[in-house]
């Protein structure tokens, strides 16, 4: 078990300007039109403050070096893979053009489990992110970190079996296929250069995936985008909750479902043989 004493507490301050481009090219990527009130879009923070390493400083993953120096918000680890694993965001004020952004990142904990496919390392930091000195998001992150696949293993996700994603019992659903052209838009608009969502040689012979990989925060994304059209309003949310379950694959249908209940929201998302993929609730702002 690996001492990783010394990172936990770290933190790292990140500012930043919310400007009409970004909420434009966000409403681009995603296939809808800009808010009339020129506020972020819910899920938009996800692309403030975004890492700027030099190109030298990345990793073989895309991701930038960690090391031993106090700078280094997570410890080096061996193990290779890393993934958005769960988050949990609350949204406490909206965020207007041309304000001044802050978010703040301190390391919570650094835990290692042994899962059923080997040793697993899990990093939970607490960001908060504020605009002209309000606070606007708070935001629990969980990352994972695994080893790479031994050579011969099957590749993941599996392929797509003879089932069918059932819309029945969702109160709202939506179908879209998430392909290449809108992986590369969103790590571009959020600065995201790990190679899986981009390499499909790195992503299929080195980490194991059966192709290109959806990224975890854009299915969120998506779904507090399916929570904005079924509910009718910019700021739908308070609280939003997601799970990464199984890796979504690029150029396959996602169907994106959300239910009403009476604690909150159900939200889903599914391939389209019916894997879940990511799931999540929500609670409606007031």
């Amino acid at each position: 078990m690996g001492d990783y004493t010394a990172w936990i507490g770290r933190e790292e301050t990140r500012r930043d300007f919310l400007v009409d481009s970004l909420i434009a090219r966000w409403c681009a990527a995603l296939d809808r039109d800009p808010p009339a009130d020129r506020c972020a879009p819910q899920g938009l923070h996800w692309c403030l403050c975004t890492p700027d390493a030099p190109t030298a400083a990345l990793g073989a993953d895309g991701h930038p070096k960690r090391d031993e120096s106090p700078a280094s918000l997570l410890p080096p680890l061996r193990l290779e893979r890393r993934m958005w694993a769960a988050g949990a965001v609350e949204f406490l004020a909206p965020i207007g053009t041309g304000a001044r952004i802050e978010r703040r990142t301190r390391v919570l904990s650094i835990t290692e489990k042994q899962g059923g496919t080997g040793p697993l390392v899990f990093a939970e930091l607490a960001h908060e992110t504020s605009g002209d000195g309000i606070l606007a998001a708070r935001e629990t992150q969980t990352l994972v970190y695994r080893d790479a696949p031994p050579p011969g293993s099957p590749p993941a996700p599996p392929p797509l079996g003879e089932g069918r994603f059932d819309p029945a019992g969702w109160d709202a659903v939506r179908m879209l296929v998430p392909g290449t052209p809108l992986l590369f838009r969103y790590s571009a608009l959020t600065f995201n250069t790990h190679r899986i969502h981009y390499d499909h040689p790195y992503a299929v012979g080195t980490e194991g995936y059966r192709g290109l990989v959806v990224h975890g925060p854009l299915i969120a994304s998506l779904l507090l985008d399916l929570a904005r059209r079924a509910l009718g309003s910019e700021a739908a949310l308070a609280r939003f909750q997601f799970r990464a379950v199984s890796p979504a694959i690029a150029d396959e249908p996602l169907h994106l479902a959300l239910r009403r209940e009476e604690d909150g929201l159900i939200l889903a998302a599914h391939a389209d043989d019916g894997r879940q993929v990511m799931a999540a609730k929500a609670t409606p702002a007031a």
